[in-house]
């Protein structure tokens, strides 16, 4: 298995995020909610995009759903412009969110 790419909130561009999905490795992002630090981890099984959090599982069917997750939950720069556009999603650190299951 190959070593994830640890980063912070924040630090990096979707696409920087994405491309290690994509390689096949696990990204590890850590968020601050509530003074505390958390660990989220992203990751791809079988086609299907998954964030673990310390509270819930999200899951996504597709890259673009994937994207509009880490930019509504703050995991990448949000100065990016990146190739697809985004609508104008709302950041947040909060660990719980409407996203799908």
């Amino acid at each position: 298995m190959t070593t994830p790419l640890r980063i912070a909130a924040g630090e990096h561009p979707p696409e920087t995020i994405l491309e290690a999905l994509r390689d096949g490795r696990r990204v590890v992002i850590t968020t601050r909610a509530l003074g505390e630090s958390h660990d989220v981890t992203l990751r791809v099984v079988d086609g299907t995009y998954y964030c673990d959090t310390p509270t819930r599982l999200h899951r996504h069917e597709t890259l673009a759903e994937m994207r509009a997750c880490i930019r509504k939950m703050g995991y990448a720069k949000s100065d990016t412009t990146d190739s697809v556009g985004s609508s104008g999603d709302a950041e947040s650190t909060d660990l719980d969110s409407d996203d799908e299951d």
